[in-house]
């Protein structure tokens, strides 16, 4: 069964409005794959297909210069393809990170309409048994470290209380 992972948008743009979340299945992504560079862009994300670009760019280029056979060429472009169809997903979640978006977690469903009723029941049962949040006192600040004497050839590390000590 899939694997979601739900985000939802960054902090004072919307973040309790529920249309707004996104879910994002793991696993393979056969139009990444197909067409990295039309995906990444329809996506939009720009940063990852300048990073494929330039990858793909100096991989292809590379394997040109140094005069390898058109297949070993083309087997290195599938390769990047695949790469990118793989971590398809990665790419959105790392970008949706780097826009604020928070992760609030994974959900399994059969497809994407399960996984979203199952998120919001499992979201709506914690906000009913959330108990009344009580203003807390602030923790006190932290204590500086004790000071000892210097280490004396006696101490010992380890599990034994004592040097010499019987046992």
């Amino acid at each position: 069964m899939p694997t979601y992972t739900v985000h939802a948008p960054p902090q004072g743009k919307d973040e309790n409005e529920p249309e707004r979340f996104v879910f994002l299945r793991d696993g393979f992504h056969g139009w990444a794959f197909i067409s990295p560079p039309l995906w990444l862009l329809v996506y939009r994300l720009w940063l990852g297909f300048i990073v494929y670009a330039l990858v793909t760019l100096a991989v292809v280029g590379g394997l040109i210069w140094l005069g390898a056979s058109e297949g070993a060429v083309i087997a290195a472009a599938l390769c990047i393809s695949l790469l990118v169809g793989f971590e398809a997903v990665s790419i959105r979640r790392w970008t949706l990170a780097r826009r604020g978006w928070r992760m609030l977690g994974f959900i399994v469903g059969e497809d994407r309409e399960m996984a979203e009723q199952r998120f919001f029941a499992q979201w709506a049962e914690r906000a009913s048994q959330a108990p009344k949040s009580e203003p807390t006192r602030p923790e006190p600040p932290p204590s500086p470290p004790l000071r000892r004497a210097a280490p004396s050839s006696r101490d010992v590390i380890g599990l034994f209380p004592e040097p010499d000590a019987p046992r």
